[in-house]
């Protein structure tokens, strides 16, 4: 398995991997322009030339970063990828100095295990002010947001 930058190549599968789940309203929706537009922020694993997990570490402020888009194909999942695919996220979020990575999430438990601690979103101000106020649900969210302090390189 292979854990790497999302190229140009990768848009489709990730494209169906982010909206498998998205039609399970598991996690939000992504155009193909959202992802194009998106794509340096995406990690991918591959596995013999297949896509099978991605997952997006967007910056929202100074000091925090949030995982986005996270997902495993269904055949792939319970082996290690997604927790490897983090850690990858993580460690980039480090390199830029950032000091808190979260996520909102429906699978609380998968971030909990990995040393994610569950918050307020309310302590979030600064991704309530960008991607939840154009967000669907947003009167109505159902993710539970969990962070992770890391240390800076």
């Amino acid at each position: 398995m292979e854990i790497r930058n999302a190229k140009i190549s990768d848009v489709a599968a990730i494209r169906e991997l982010v909206n498998y789940y998205a039609e399970l309203d598991r996690m939000l929706y992504r155009s193909m322009a959202d992802i194009y537009e998106k794509l340096q922020n995406f990690i991918v694993a591959e596995i013999d030339g297949k896509i099978v997990g991605c997952c997006s570490l967007e910056i929202i402020w100074g000091d925090l970063a949030e995982i986005k888009s996270l997902a495993i194909d269904k055949e792939h999942q319970k082996k290690g990828i997604g927790k490897k695919i983090v850690d990858v996220a993580i460690e980039k979020a480090a390199e830029l100095g950032v000091l808190k990575v979260f996520a909102l999430t429906m699978e609380p438990e998968f971030f909990g295990r990995i040393g994610f601690e569950i918050v307020e979103k309310e302590t979030l101000p600064m991704k309530v002010w960008s991607d939840c106020a154009r967000c669907t649900k947003q009167q109505n969210c159902d993710e539970i947001a969990l962070i992770k302090y890391i240390s800076s390189k």
